[in-house]
């Protein structure tokens, strides 16, 4: 075996090369993985373009990439349930296990996602206390057993990277208690999705596969190419086209103003029955924007949830009197814990509910050094030829 891989590295802004690096140390706990296949995320793609992700700094030389399946090459000398050969999607992130969060008792309850000593792939959090954790868009990695998930034949590698955006939607959609949506028999629950990128169209395919058919998905965008994807191959029943407003509100009479509008044109939107939706239940705000927010809080109807995913301005102005005179719960959602496992038994179940996802991978790439090319792709709407870009692989 070789003694050196190679590895993208971001040294600046757009400033991407393929370096050696030594084959990680494998301890008795680890595995080695090949990567075969890994999706772009938004958070990769600050990182390429500003060298930070909102206030967090890139210091040093970081690998991008998270979202990632491979196959082992070698296991340490104390892992017993995985072997060389095997496929796996890599999880990521890597908690204390110790803290409250990470063991409060049983396995299930724990929520390790937010472990205050999270160390996670690609990202600059923790500087100076951790140094970066490197990311997947290199030969190989070592990484915890305990963190690999095995992938059944019928789950291919695109959909095993796949799988990393897909848990942060079915942890939403856990937190969100999608499944007692469903329970009464006489009414239709409903469920908006703001953003039909890869993020919102993954919460609208979970919500489809775990309702069964028997709940409204309804997902709104400011890019009615999006909108109409979405309808059209089933992750959502209905569209709203987001109106982008000819003057710029500026004051925040103005801004919640513009949100109501919004708001009104979201119940107003007409289901295939000629019905229009009204309240919704539950809405993932999938976008960051403080409007789209705001648009949440007037169109969930009461005791209804609103799932707060997109990370964008970090100080924002609510409606909260309105959220708080109707019981509206705000809830944080902040990648996942004990996804994974879910995530890939949906993916390997052919379930007739859950809309085709390998339409979201809409271009590729294949090695190391086509990376810069697939950044700069993943941070457009459309390609050259008028398509969509909704998810950018980069296969090794």
């Amino acid at each position: 075996m070789t003694s050196t891989i190679k590895a993208s590295v971001l040294h600046g802004a757009r400033d991407l090369r393929v370096e050696s690096r030594p084959l990680p140390t494998l301890s008795p706990t680890d595995v080695l993985i090949s990567i075969k296949s890994t999706g772009l995320c938004g958070s990769d793609l600050h990182y390429y373009t500003h060298f930070r992700n909102g206030d967090i700094q890139v210091h040093e030389p970081l690998t991008l990439g998270h979202e990632s399946s491979g196959i082992i090459t070698a296991i340490g000398s104390s892992v017993t349930n995985l072997k060389p050969g095997d496929r796996v999607a890599l999880e990521v992130g890597q908690p204390c296990e110790a803290c409250e969060l990470c063991a409060p008792g049983s396995e299930e309850e724990s929520r390790y996602n937010i472990c205050r000593a999270m160390r996670f792939r690609s990202s600059a959090k923790g500087w100076p206390q951790f140094s970066h954790a490197q990311g997947t868009l290199q030969e190989v990695v070592a990484h915890p057993a305990k963190w690999c998930h095995k992938l059944p034949d019928a789950v291919d590698y695109t959909m095993g990277a796949l799988a990393e955006p897909l848990s942060v939607a079915m942890h939403a959609a856990g937190r969100a208690q999608i499944a007692s949506l469903v329970q009464s028999e006489t009414k239709r629950a409903k469920i908006l999705v703001f953003g039909a990128g890869a993020v919102g169209l993954l919460c609208a395919a979970v919500c489809k596969s775990i309702t069964k058919g028997r709940a409204t998905v309804v997902i709104a965008d400011i890019q009615a190419d999006r909108v109409k994807f979405a309808v059209e191959n089933g992750f959502a029943d209905a569209a709203v086209v987001v109106p982008i407003p000819e003057k710029r509100p500026e004051t925040t009479e103005e801004k919640l103003e513009y949100a109501k509008g919004v708001a009104e044109r979201v119940k107003g939107a007409e289901l295939v029955n000629a019905e229009n939706v009204g309240e919704v239940n539950v809405t993932f705000e999938c976008t960051g924007v403080e409007s789209c927010l705001q648009t949440s809080i007037y169109a969930t109807a009461p005791g209804g949830k609103i799932m707060i995913i997109g990370m964008g301005n970090p100080i924002q102005t609510l409606p909260v009197s309105a959220a708080s005179l109707k019981e509206v719960d705000l809830l944080g959602v902040f990648r996942y814990a004990n996804a994974y496992p879910k995530v890939i038994e949906l993916l390997a179940s052919g379930d007739q509910h859950l809309p085709d996802l390998s339409k979201l991978v809409t271009r590729r790439y294949s090695g190391l050094e086509s990376i810069p090319k697939a950044f700069d792709m993943a941070a457009r709407v459309k390609d050259d030829e008028g398509n969509l870009v909704l998810k950018v692989m980069v296969d090794m």
